[in-house]
């Protein structure tokens, strides 16, 4: 019967159901596993174990308020640095003389790690969520930049020939003929800019932050409860999972194959 249903279902919720076998049976092989040989280890715990104390995690509101308070940062990094390397990357791609001015800056500072900062960071802001907010803003700047640079240089030239023949300003030509064509793959750049964001956010959580979903991971690493660590683990998973795939969805169903970028399928 089980297969007589996936059969009927529709080709993306069959994919979509496949794509779950092999964690499902890794995390199966698993518990057969270490039911079979117990190990006793502060790193390794039952998957059982590991669900359980996530749902404890989740009813106690612990793991809720972690989850906003990173989603808090990472969301104030993400509209900060994002929103300066749009327009910075519209900028670059609406003129050459200025991009290639800029790109020596622009190559000298990229390579930097976002973690790097974390120090200078502390000095200015402390602790709290502007030092997080900094270090992710940092993090996204330079590849919304790129990819913004990339998205208007994609926009084709007739286009821009349209808007100096109707004498369009500068500001009008980008809101009414740059942003609309090369919005697919604007959104193309949102969705690994946010991924960017949760792994620096979580990253910074962990290093030097006392707060979020990176602070409760450390906090459950030092009191030696490896099943709360691993949950907490397996919840950013979870959660940067379903950030994408959210707006994934939302990619499919506003661009459907004008995003075809290679990221967005």
């Amino acid at each position: 019967m089980a297969a007589a249903i996936l059969a009927a279902s529709p080709a993306h919720t069959r994919r979509a159901w496949r794509a779950w076998v092999l964690p499902l049976g890794a995390l199966g092989a698993a518990e057969a596993l270490l039911r079979w040989r117990p190990v006793q280890s502060d790193a390794v715990a039952l998957p059982s174990a590991v669900v359980q104390a996530l749902l404890q995690a989740l009813a106690d509101g612990s793991l809720w308020s972690a989850t906003w308070q990173t989603l808090a940062a990472m969301l104030g990094g993400l509209l900060a640095g994002g929103a300066l390397g749009l327009l910075v990357g519209v900028w670059f791609g609406l003129s050459r003389r200025v991009a290639a001015r800029g790109a020596l800056l622009v190559e000298l500072l990229r390579p930097l790690p976002a973690v790097a900062l974390i120090p200078v960071a502390m000095l200015v802001f402390g602790f709290g969520y502007r030092l997080e907010i900094f270090v992710v803003g940092f993090s996204v700047f330079f590849p919304m930049l790129m990819l913004s640079h990339a998205a208007v240089q994609a926009v084709p030239a007739r286009l821009l020939e349209v808007g100096r023949m109707l004498r369009l300003t500068m500001a009008a030509r980008v809101r009414k003929i740059v942003l609309p064509a090369a919005l697919p793959r604007l959104f193309v750049a949102l969705r690994l800019c946010i991924g960017i964001a949760l792994v620096v956010a979580v990253t910074t959580e962990i290093a030097s932050n006392p707060q979020g979903l990176g602070y409760a991971l450390l906090s459950a690493q030092q009191s030696l409860a490896p099943e709360l660590m691993l949950a907490v683990l397996a919840w950013v998973g979870l959660l940067g999972w379903g950030l994408n795939a959210g707006l994934l969805a939302l990619q499919r169903r506003w661009f459907g194959g004008l995003a075809a970028t290679g990221a967005g399928r």
